[in-house]
């Protein structure tokens, strides 16, 4: 017995089978009920009056706003973005719609 793995006051003397290292050992852990609770909690947090619908709107329009005004580098830009499938078109196709 090494000085780093001591057998405590109460424990059987014997050392537990070896594992092989070459059989692999099933483990799994099944996290449904904290994902339930978490998603729980996470609704309880946003409270009754939240409205999915209302904040993907205000979203949106946060977003209109966010590429409205562009001087015509930041549009050249824009559309080069858009153009290349990394930005969604805005509006009428101009980001200031």
């Amino acid at each position: 017995m090494s000085s780093f793995d001591p057998i405590l006051p109460g424990e059987p003397d014997e050392q537990p089978a070896a594992v092989s290292e070459s059989e692999p050992v099933e483990f799994v852990v099944d996290l449904t009920a904290h994902e339930m609770l978490r998603r729980t909690h996470a609704l309880a947090a946003l409270g009754p009056d939240w409205d999915p619908v209302a904040a993907l709107r205000g979203e949106e329009e946060a977003y209109d706003l966010l590429y409205s005004g562009l001087d015509a580098e930041q549009q050249r830009i824009y559309d080069e973005l858009v153009a290349a499938g990394v930005l969604p078109r805005r509006g009428g196709g101009d980001a200031a719609a």
